[in-house]
């Protein structure tokens, strides 16, 4: 199959929300809920919840249909890599972060990539989570050639947490 590159997907087309299969509802859900802040806007009894931020019908569902009691995603396997989840500043992000902290769930990582910051974690399940800022668009690195110069370097959690 031949692909056109050059034919650019519509301007407004956006991700709209991520559905994931887990093995515990009522863990997942103290997960994302409980700890990240997100609002259950439906519960479907012990099968399915969806979650939003800001009112909108549903960011992450979350459903047992076919992983209830399964096992976590084997390391080497096709698959979601990770969920980023987008906060509109900084001092959000410090927020998220406090949250992990106070909750006890540990990172996989942190990273400064010039156009965002980022902080990485695993959900109950084992999905890979992406908690991430953007940066205003005007200290974006660019390259001479015009493309972002993105990267990853150390990023300092204390500098972050100042922040709040």
């Amino acid at each position: 199959m031949k692909v056109d590159n050059h034919i650019p997907i519509a301007e407004g087309v956006r991700i709209g929300h991520v559905h994931l299969k887990v093995s515990d509802l009522d863990r997942a859900l103290h997960f994302y809920s409980g700890v990240l802040g997100f609002q259950v806007t439906q519960r479907l009894g012990e099968h399915a919840a969806f979650l939003s931020a800001g009112g909108y019908h549903h960011h992450i569902g979350l459903n047992t249909w076919e992983s209830k009691g399964g096992a976590r995603p084997g390391p080497n396997t096709t698959g979601l890599f990770h969920v980023a989840i987008l906060y509109p500043t900084r001092r959000d992000l410090a927020d998220a972060l406090q949250r992990l902290m106070v909750a006890g769930i540990p990172l996989d990582g942190v990273a400064d990539h010039g156009v965002s910051e980022a902080l990485y974690l695993r959900d109950p399940d084992g999905n890979g989570i992406e908690l991430y800022w953007d940066k205003p668009k005007e200290l974006w690195p660019i390259k001479p050639t015009g493309e972002f110069d993105m990267y990853t370097h150390p990023l300092s959690l204390d500098d972050l947490m100042a922040a709040l």
